[in-house]
């Protein structure tokens, strides 16, 4: 007996897709791991080598504000980039959107390990050093949408959160080789971040090389990425007629609900990682009380092998939510995640008193808030481009993703660095806590989206398909 037409259209359509799968899956995570890379070096240096170089008036802790408050502006203009990057993305498709936005992160982040310091140009250096930071959040903006956009409108069906984790472990892929490379030179050039030494070799130059080696990784990621075929959810669309001039305008006009829930429902994760990642190290090794400071005085080099550690189990929750959400949906996997991280919140002055801190301590710490992060991280690049129609998915995913970077992430180090200070440790897990529980009610809203089609031209307001 013949086949049907449409089946064999479906066939021919799997057929076509099984040799690029793979590619696509290898491009999403090298490409995000590289992007996050990137990032991650600039919240490494923020801590241990900005506020000696380009922001070294004042006391120590207000140098350290200023350093923070330039990380934070990355992720002022991440919003800015979903917006451009996403106008081209739901316009001219993924893969040409995403080279360029990965071109964007790479070359400021290469011109990072070549700037002056403040000590040679002057107010010049951090104007720069802002400048490029800007350009590196504006390429992040576009990167995380197009990798989440090429894993899920290729995927099987019922397997779209186990496809969509692969772009999410670029993240702590990129942490581990931005900290690992920090941790070697360290080690090799004998950094103490707590009494630096302004004319060592790595506040001299050896803070330069992380930078500078991310040209490599781009080129790599070029490669992988120029090889890419546009998916075959964007092209039905384009062929059923359905692309729209301005994405963003109809994304605020049909959508405007979606982007509210996608925006909270990512608050928490924001909020968790860069408190466990940006803030907890200038924490960690800051000076202790008894030598005038706030901090733990833990040796920087020790402290980046706990955080290296830690960043495994990162890794290790991400496949196991991605697995959950499909089993059992996305809601209450999320749920369950957030219900967590609030609690966590509720241990931070008991597990990081000054007065019984050992390495031990501080490793278990880390551990459990990592392994949160990947329990919370897993899904959303399942969830979020679920919750929008195929003609405005990268420019709405993206402004919910990376609003979210604003609320929690760029706030995250300076508010918790302030209250730490002026309140003490305990309410930075407060802090936490208020973000969770935000976070939770946006989930409580959303509906189900495990079973919601990415073909659907309409949405219900609460993210399933009509």
């Amino acid at each position: 007996m013949s086949k049907a037409p449409d089946v064999l259209v479906d066939e021919a359509v799997a057929a076509k897709d099984a040799v690029p799968r793979s590619r696509i899956v290898v491009a999403s995570m090298i490409g995000t791991s590289i992007e996050f890379y990137d990032f991650y070096i600039y919240a490494t240096a923020a801590v241990s080598v900005f506020p000696h170089l380009f922001f070294p008036k004042g006391n120590g802790t207000t140098a350290l504000l200023a350093s923070l408050a330039t990380f934070g502006l990355a992720f002022v203009a991440r919003p800015l980039g979903s917006i451009v990057f996403g106008h081209y993305g739901d316009r001219i498709g993924r893969k040409a959107t995403l080279v360029g936005s990965l071109l964007t992160m790479g070359i400021a982040t290469f011109v990072i390990g070549l700037l002056p310091t403040y000590h040679s140009v002057g107010l010049i250096a951090p104007a720069l050093l802002a400048l490029m930071r800007f350009c590196q959040g504006l390429g992040l903006g576009g990167e995380w949408s197009g990798a989440a956009l090429l894993a899920t409108e290729t995927a099987k069906s019922g397997k779209r959160a186990w496809a969509a984790m692969w772009p999410q472990l670029g993240a702590p892929i990129g942490f581990f080789l931005a900290n690992g490379l920090f941790l070697i030179i360290t080690l090799f050039m004998g950094h103490d971040n707590a009494n630096p030494d302004l004319d060592s070799a790595f506040l001299t130059w050896g803070w330069r090389i992380p930078f500078l080696l991310s040209a490599i990784m781009v080129i790599i990621g070029l490669y992988v990425r120029l090889k890419l075929e546009e998916t075959p959810v964007f092209a039905r669309a384009v062929e059923r007629g359905e692309k729209v001039k301005t994405p963003l305008a109809t994304v605020f006009k049909t959508s405007w609900r979606q982007l509210i829930i996608g925006t909270f429902v990512m608050l928490a994760t924001y909020t968790l990682f860069y408190i466990m990642t940006t803030w907890v190290l200038s924490y960690g090794t800051g000076k202790t009380v008894a030598a005038g400071g706030t901090g733990l005085g833990f040796k920087y080099s020790d402290f980046l092998v706990l955080q290296l550690i830690a960043v495994l189990f990162f890794a290790a929750g991400v496949p196991i939510t991605g697995w959950l959400a499909d089993r059992y949906g996305r809601r209450i996997t999320l749920l369950v995640a957030t219900g967590a991280i609030m609690v966590f919140g509720l241990t931070f002055s008991v597990a990081l008193d000054p007065e019984k801190m050992t390495d031990a301590r501080m490793l278990v710490f880390l551990i459990v808030g990592m392994l949160l992060m990947g329990f919370t991280f897993g899904p959303m690049s399942a969830v979020l481009p679920e919750l929008f129609p195929t003609n405005v998915r990268y420019t709405g995913s993206g402004i919910a993703y990376n609003t979210a970077s604003i609320l929690g992430a760029a706030v995250a180090p300076f508010i918790a660095t302030w209250l730490a200070t002026s309140y003490g440790v305990g309410w930075v897990g407060i802090y936490l806590l208020a973000a969770g529980a935000l976070t939770f009610v946006a989930l409580l809203v959303m509906r189900e989206t495990k079973d919601a089609s990415l073909d659907a031209p309409e949405l219900d307001p609460r993210g399933a398909e009509l």
